[in-house]
């Protein structure tokens, strides 16, 4: 079993300090499990929305969450969204004898209700796949590989693991997402998700899949809000600074596990990946996704210009803004657009995440760092 330390030891903080606490993230990702260790699933305060059992115990909500004392779990709860005033009344109540930690696995509608109903009582956590600072920097290849979801990673062979993640795929696709409302064909919905693969670390432009797909421009944008919302897309947005230089405006895309996209490209095992032309876009999200994950900040962005400097992300932490350019090469060298971003942006250093062994300075201002230092306990930034 692996242990997640870091995310269990800010649940348990929320729940110390909130009434509620809304943990979200992609299905599979490990969410009940997490939960189970702060209270176990037999426990008369667990509800599963998803086990008969548990709905029959809900159809009176007030009365079956009214008389409950201490730590309240309710699992998959974007189920049952008529809940969520149920639990601002309750939350309200003297003395809080009640704490309620929700367990959701889609973040738009979710979201909404439950910042409609519980504003200023819930703080929201996400949680994500495995991390290389879960697992340890000798790791980073089979995370890289097979992505962060636990039995993905922890599949018996690539065969498996495999398998797993399309299995994982079709039934997000024919199931899940009927049961959240979507009324798209899942095979539209999967060819959509597939082309998005193939987009991967690029700009967003709606042009080519509305074409592609027989649907318009505005329809590919409900398409690609409805796969972010399920944690299995991420927008990164672009940052604007006020420069005479046109700057990119449109949102970069990435499928947030590396795993998945394997398999949305079709790639089987790690020649396959090493050979391919999105071997180092794969390698630019892996990198992202692990930073963001474990790097606290304010803000995340990338910037790119149409004269053609960017830097791959930009984070913001208070008033310090930080450039991190990741490069899957032996020896990164000091670019044009790194120079261009420190003088234009004002960044307080750039960073150049790289697969290799070694720390060291690059120029002014800037440094090259291995990126198993996050497998390590150390920061990158």
């Amino acid at each position: 079993m692996i242990h997640r330390r870091q995310s269990l030891s800010r649940l348990e903080r929320s729940l110390d300090r909130n009434a509620v606490t809304m943990l979200d993230g992609p299905r599979q990702c490990g969410k009940t499990t997490l939960a189970r260790q702060i209270l176990a699933p037999d426990s008369l305060n667990y509800f599963d929305l998803e086990d008969p059992t548990s709905l029959a115990r809900l159809e009176e909500p007030v009365t079956a969450l009214g008389r409950l004392r201490g730590l309240v779990v309710i699992d998959e709860v974007q189920l049952r969204p008529d809940l969520f005033p149920v639990l601002r009344v309750l939350a309200d109540r003297p003395e809080a004898p009640a704490r309620f930690l929700l367990l959701g696995s889609a973040s738009g509608e979710l979201l909404r209700q439950s910042s409609e109903s519980l504003a200023g009582r819930v703080e929201r956590i996400t949680l994500g796949g495995f991390t290389l600072a879960e697992l340890g920097a000798d790791h980073a290849t089979t995370l890289w590989l097979r992505g962060g979801f636990p039995r993905s990673f922890l599949a018996s062979d690539e065969e498996a693991s495999s398998t797993w993640r399309r299995e994982f795929i079709q039934t997000l696709l024919e199931r899940d997402f009927p049961r959240w409302g979507v009324r798209i064909p899942a095979v539209t919905l999967g060819r959509f998700w597939s082309m998005l693969a193939h987009y991967h670390g690029q700009t967003w432009n709606a042009a080519d899949p509305a074409r592609t797909l027989g649907v318009s421009e505005p329809t590919t944008r409900r398409y690609l809000d409805l796969l972010t919302d399920a944690f299995l897309i991420r927008q990164l947005p672009p940052f604007h600074a006020s420069l005479r230089k046109r700057q990119v405006k449109s949102p970069k895309v990435y499928v947030r596990d590396c795993g998945l996209l394997h398999q949305l490209l079709g790639l089987r095992g790690e020649k396959e990946l090493l050979s391919h032309p999105k071997a180092g876009a794969s390698w630019e999200g892996f990198v992202i996704e692990q930073i963001l994950q474990t790097e606290p900040h304010d803000e995340a962005s990338f910037w790119a210009t149409h004269q053609g400097a960017e830097i791959d992300l930009l984070l913001r932490r208070g008033s310090e803004w930080i450039g991190i350019e990741c490069k899957r090469s032996d020896a990164p060298r000091m670019t044009p657009s790194i120079r261009i971003a420190l003088e234009d942006l004002g960044l307080s250093r750039v960073v150049v995440v790289y697969p290799g062994e070694k720390r060291y300075a690059l120029g002014d201002r800037t440094e090259v760092v291995p990126l198993r230092m996050l497998g390590e306990g150390d920061s990158v930034l």
